[in-house]
This record gives C-alpha cells, structure tokens and sequence, in this order.
C-alpha cells in the first residue's frame, strides 16, 4: 500500500506531480480542491457547508475540511493507498489525519516535500498569471503568499521530519524529470 502525501510552495508544481506520481503507484491523487469541487457540486452537506465559506472568499474551517477528507479517504479507491495534495496544511490537520489512519489501522509512509527556487516560483506564478489573466497575482502577491506557505508549512516538514517520513526532492526543471525524481526518492527510501 502507498499512502503520501506531497507538499510545496503555490507554483511548485504539486498538482502536476501528484497525478503522475499517483499514476505511477496506481492510487488515487486526492486535491481538497476537487474534495470541494465534488461536494459543492453534489450539495452533500458539507458541500453547502463548505460553499457559503467559498462564495464569501473565505478559507473553509478545518472541521468541515477535515470531514470532507476523512469521507474521501473512506472511499474504496484509496483504501489500498492515495496520495494526498494540499491536505494537511496546519498541525491540527496533522492530528486529525493521524487519527483517521489511525482508525484505519494505517499511516502515512513518505511525504514529499517539492524544492523549489522562490524567484523560479515567482516566475512561474507570473507567466500563468499573464496567460490566464490574472490581474491579482502581482509579483508582490506572490511572494506574501510564499512567506505564508512558509510559515504555516515549517512546522509540519519539521514534524514529519523527525518522523522520519519527509523527502524532499529538488521540484525545478522539466515536469518528467521531476517526477523521475520523486519516484526514485521515494523507492530509495523504501
């Protein structure tokens, strides 16, 4: 069974990986941003839930995400592995994920952490914006989101760092070497 999680700043490239790395072991990528999609667009409860906290361009409350990936998480495709992106991005997430294997009599057994140079990030982040149109995503915007990416996410490299668990895999270059990259990390790792 595989069960990973991949983490990284905005721009670095974890959607793209995770579809292929997920492909690769033949598991479900699992995207809290398609666990949202998905509820909001069947109107489960959490859905309605979760879309008053969207539509007013808020972030929605652990409680409900945390809901929404332990029922996807229950589902039959990814009882035989997942891989997780976006998800868990506080430490009380952490907990909560822990507890939900935990009831599954499992764990997490690799999180990748993609490396990224800021300025390529920045880069990145500014050609999608030009190509997609979006006015909002200022060079300025960018790099305040990738001090909060920082912030939040330090703590939980360094705790699955001393578990053990963290590989981090230099995330720059073309997308099929970064995902060679990450394959054989991982089987390195065991």
């Amino acid at each position: 069974m595989t069960r990973l999680l991949i983490m990284g700043p905005p721009g670095a490239g974890k959607g793209t990986q995770a579809e292929l790395v997920a492909k690769h072991f033949g598991v479900p990528a699992i995207s809290t941003g398609d666990i949202f999609r998905a509820n909001v667009s069947e109107q489960t409860p959490l859905g309605l839930e979760a879309k008053r906290y969207m539509d007013a361009g808020d972030y929605v409350p652990d409680e409900i995400t945390n809901n929404m990936v332990r029922d996807r998480l229950a589902e039959a495709d990814a009882r035989q592995g997942f891989l997780l992106d976006g998800y868990p991005r506080t430490l009380a997430q952490v907990e909560f994920l822990d507890s939900v294997l935990a009831a599954q009599q499992a764990s997490l057994e690799h999180v990748i952490e993609l490396v990224v140079d800021e300025d390529e990030i920045v880069a990145r982040l500014l050609k999608r914006a030009a190509e997609e149109g979006r006015t909002d995503d200022t060079e300025e915007v960018i790099r305040n989101r990738m001090h909060v990416y920082q912030e939040q996410t330090a703590p939980l490299t360094a705790l699955y760092a001393e578990r053990g668990l963290l590989i981090r895999v230099d995330g720059m270059g073309q997308v099929d070497d970064v995902a060679i990259r990450v394959e054989n990390a991982i089987a390195a790792a065991g």
